[in-house]
Formats: C-alpha cells, sequence, structure tokens
C-alpha cells in the first residue's frame, strides 16, 4: 500500500498493492494502521456509504461543519470516476484549490478526505459505484456544499452535460459559501484532528 499526498495539504491518496491470478484478484483497500502512521491519527469508522452513479453524473462539492466534520475513505468498486477533492478550510494556504484523482475498479486506489475538505465526483461509467468510510453519521444540519460548476473553482469535470441533484444545483458558490460563514476555518480543522 502506497501512500501520496496531494498538492492539497493533508489529502492523500492510496494506491493498494494487488494479488491476482487466474482465479481473480485479492487486495487490502483500507489499514487503520497504515493510515494512522501517515495521516498522524486513527480513523474513526462511524459509517459506511454506497452510492451508485450513471455516467455523467456530478455529485458534490459536499463538506461538513468542523466540528466535528467528516472525514472519508473513498474507493470506487466499480466502473470509474474522476474524485475531487477541494480545499475549503479558510486560511489555508491552498484555499480554493482542487484536485482530481481517478478511481476505478481496475488500479483500485483510494482517497483520504480530511474534515474541512471538500468532496464530489464525476461518475465516468455507467453504475460507477463508491464506497465511503466515514468517521462521523450523516448530519443534515451540519452538512452543506458548494456549487460544483462554481466557475471561481474551474473544476474541469469529464462530462459535456454534467448531471446535478436539485439540493446540488442550489448550492452556493465558493464566494458566497465563504461570505455566509459556511466554511470551515483551517485552524479550527488542524485543531481538531490533532486532539484525536
Amino acid at each position: 500500500m502506497k501512500f501520496r499526498e496531494l498538492t492539497i495539504e493533508d489529502v492523500f491518496e492510496v494506491t493498494p498493492q494487488l494479488h491476482g491470478d487466474p482465479r481473480g484478484l485479492f487486495t487490502e483497500w483500507y489499514r487503520f494502521d497504515r493510515l494512522a502512521e501517515v495521516v498522524g491519527h486513527p480513523l474513526r469508522l462511524a459509517q459506511a456509504n454506497l452510492s451508485v452513479s450513471a455516467r455523467g453524473v456530478v455529485r458534490g462539492i459536499h463538506f461538513a461543519d468542523v466540528p466535528p466534520g467528516q472525514a472519508k475513505y473513498v474507493t470506487c468498486v466499480r466502473g470509474a470516476v474522476l474524485d475531487v477533492l477541494v480545499d475549503l478550510r479558510v486560511g489555508s494556504p491552498t484555499f480554493g484549490r482542487w484536485e482530481g484523482v481517478r478511481l476505478d475498479d481496475v488500479d483500485r486506489r483510494a482517497v483520504y478526505v480530511p474534515e474541512g475538505i471538500g468532496h464530489g465526483f464525476c461518475a465516468l461509467t455507467d453504475d460507477a459505484t463508491l464506497s465511503y468510510l466515514c468517521s462521523e453519521t450523516f448530519n443534515p444540519a451540519g452538512e452543506h456544499g458548494v456549487h460544483p460548476l462554481d466557475p471561481e473553482l474551474a473544476i474541469e469535470w469529464p462530462a459535456e452535460a454534467p448531471q446535478l441533484s436539485a439540493k446540488d444545483e442550489a448550492a452556493p458558490g465558493l464566494a458566497e459559501a465563504l461570505a455566509g460563514g459556511l466554511l470551515p476555518d483551517y485552524r479550527a480543522c488542524k485543531a481538531y484532528t490533532a486532539s484525536r
């Protein structure tokens, strides 16, 4: 298992070792001890989610209030997606930056998304299926979004006509979310993760 920190601080791409033969494939796609060594704290597991999307669907950019936030460990178990991470932590040196990682059922990569980082994806195949391990249970009152097509973010989605949910379509742009005090604070995120 190899870990690579992305250009956004505290966000990691995880590449597992694949063991295959004519019978099939085996891999360890998550190891709590290895992840804790790299990120500096264990990932508390409180909820697991499965998301299935048609080609061209864009979901996100989602984030949660910190504390407690919601860290995620995400992999694609069927098909392929462009997984997108956005630094929404006000005061972060990479605030507003996004990075995309292809997750698919071939390389079996995963991403670690810490508290305060926005998360979204675009399905590259029909029935693209993501599995999420989450540090906290879903809390509708503390969940927020930034519009995935916001020109200020300028995310290069690989879809000619991205399909959004009504909720994502109604999400504010980055500037509006910032002005409205919705975005997490960089120092608060760092302090919260350090306290665990």
